[in-house]
């Protein structure tokens, strides 16, 4: 027979557990509407000082399972695209373009998780839906299990549905913010526009080993 104490213990751990899988299930629920996505994208990099290390203006598309498109317009002009196979790094200021396989692995937090990449999450991740008085907005915070995790925390936020802002926070102090803007979803992407054709006349750098 469990000691009342154990046996509070064990409630708790239980309760505790089905609160992660109900939150990993919230987030999963609002990420998994989306088949496709557009929006303009404004990312701040923070340094551990406060003060402001750089301020981006980005285009975004994202088709799943395998597409994505990340356009920096300003203030230095770069793409980074992937069709699932293949990923495409041009830089216009320095004529060139460099090609590499793809790994979904290698892929930052917030583009595993925009292309649906929960499965495993709640392996990697303790995950909490925040309670903040207002039903437009359901926010989600993700704190790594693991102590050699470069990050401190995630937080992923939705404003009527849509998504509205990714917040990390890095062991180093530094802090990453991407405010999405006139998002658009489940709207018709071809899947050319996740195919770099280089322009002619600029530097292409193959680091492939597909054929």
């Amino acid at each position: 027979m469990l000691r009342p104490a154990i046996l509070l213990i064990s409630i708790a751990l239980a309760q505790s557990i089905q609160a992660q899988s109900d939150d990993l299930k919230n987030l999963d629920d609002m990420l998994s509407g989306i088949d496709t996505l557009s929006a303009e994208v404004i990312q701040v990099i923070v340094q551990s000082d406060g003060g402001v290390l750089e301020e981006s203006e980005i285009q975004m598309h994202l088709k799943k399972p395998n597409g994505f498109y990340w356009e920096t317009t300003a203030p230095f002009p770069e793409l980074i695209v992937t069709d699932g196979a293949y990923l495409w790094n041009y830089q216009p200021d320095l004529e060139q373009v460099v090609i590499e396989d793809w790994d979904t692995s290698r892929s930052e937090l917030a583009a595993q998780l925009l292309s649906g990449q929960t499965a495993n999450l709640n392996e990697e991740y303790l995950i909490e839906m925040l309670e903040g008085g207002v039903p437009e907005v359901k926010e989600f915070e993700l704190t790594p299990l693991a102590s050699e995790s470069v990050y401190d925390d995630i937080s992923i936020s939705f404003l009527n549905g849509e998504l509205e802002m990714i917040h990390v926070d890095s062991k180093n102090g530094e802090q990453t913010v991407w405010s999405f803007l006139n998002v658009q979803r489940n709207q018709a992407l071809e899947d050319s526009l996740f195919v770099f054709e280089p322009p002619q006349g600029i530097e292409v750098i193959h680091n492939t080993t597909r054929q």
